[in-house]
């Protein structure tokens, strides 16, 4: 069983920075696969980034690439999402999710476990 716990969400202006964290629990997370997606009201839920169980390997969503930097602490059971330049469009509910293999994956449904999600709001 993995528990996720996010923090660090906000309002910010546009053009600000924020680092969102996602707390896990359990014995497993050096072993995870993360991700971080995000929802925006009336969106659908949708891919942001991931980051494979040893960090080596990461994947970006096409609109938050050279913006955004994923990264994890396993000694910590740690991740993190760093934001900058961001943008009003960014505005959303963000997740964090793992997945029980080291594999990263832009698939929504290939994670088993989610975090209940922190607000950001960028205001233009």
């Amino acid at each position: 069983q993995v528990q996720l716990v996010e923090s660090g969400g906000g309002l910010v202006q546009a053009g600000g920075s924020l680092r969102l964290s996602c707390a896990a629990s359990g014995r497993t997370f050096s072993t995870n696969a993360m991700g971080w997606f995000r929802q925006a009201l009336g969106k659908e839920r949708e891919f942001v980034a991931t980051l494979t169980s040893s960090g080596r390997g990461t994947d970006y969503a096409g609109s938050v690439k050279g913006r955004f930097t994923v990264s994890r602490d396993n000694a910590k059971n740690a991740l993190y999402l760093q934001m900058n330049s961001l943008k009003p469009e960014d505005t959303a509910v963000y997740y964090c999710a793992a997945r029980l293999v080291p594999f990263g994956s832009r698939a929504s449904d290939d994670y088993e476990y989610w975090g209940q999600g922190t607000q950001v709001t960028v205001s233009s």
